[in-house]
């Protein structure tokens, strides 16, 4: 069996070298791991550090294309029996992934979400603000799509090979609406989903982190794109 891990990165030198040895870390018994990074146009010398790699199929982007081409581009890339994406900074923890990967491999679920917000999930949440927004979205998302999801925002959404084949296709984002034009993309192939809780220690806008209240407001109409226009 094969996993392919997919990491969407843009300016994140300070972390990129600690996430992969995380990932390469990680023990998955039988499993070949494949390792995809898709730099979207770094400036910050991230391109430089990818470029001295090995043993890593690395994609450079030739202009900032935004996050949906990115994890687009890594989906038409990858030769896995199952797809798991990957943020390239420090707030995810690899060491979930059997976690995750376990649904498909037991054919109990298309799709898996490790979600940050189960109770069981050991989180550390940063922006109390942004929670409770992060919080509205997702349920005006699961009213539009019938999903039931807690956390259509984690960065932890694990595909199984047939359901990234029928999905990717279809992928129209190009910035952060990817998340809420996945759950819509899900919810129309009625794929078997699950939530498995997870660890997360959320980083800081000091620390890297890019998201913003203007993409929240986007947000917005991403959920409505997709959801009655997709």
């Amino acid at each position: 069996m094969k996993l392919s891990i997919i990491i969407p990165v843009y300016n994140e030198k300070n972390t990129i070298k600690e996430i992969l040895k995380r990932v390469n870390a990680v023990q998955l018994d039988g499993v070949e791991k494949e390792v995809i990074l898709i730099d979207d146009f770094s400036i910050d010398g991230t391109r430089e550090i990818l470029k001295s790699l090995n043993n890593y199929k690395i994609l450079f982007q030739e202009k900032n294309m935004g996050k949906g081409r990115a994890v687009k581009r890594g989906f038409e890339e990858a030769g896995g029996d199952i797809i798991l994406i990957q943020d390239a900074d420090l707030e995810y923890n690899p060491n979930d992934y059997p976690r995750l990967m376990e649904p498909i491999i037991d054919d109990q679920a298309d799709v898996v979400y490790g979600s940050r917000f189960l109770e069981q999930s050991r989180s550390k949440i940063v922006y109390r603000h942004g929670y409770l927004f992060s919080q509205l979205l997702n349920w005006f998302s699961n009213f539009l799509n019938g999903l039931k999801l807690s956390d259509m925002y984690t960065c932890y959404k694990v595909f199984s090979k047939k359901a990234a084949e029928k999905i990717t296709p279809n992928i129209k984002s190009k910035r952060f609406g990817i998340d809420p034009e996945l759950a819509s993309l899900v919810a129309k192939s009625k794929f078997r989903v699950l939530e498995i809780p997870i660890h997360y220690q959320g980083r800081t806008y000091q620390e890297g982190k890019k998201i913003n209240w203007k993409d929240g407001l986007a947000a917005v109409w991403h959920i409505i794109r997709f959801n009655l226009f997709g």
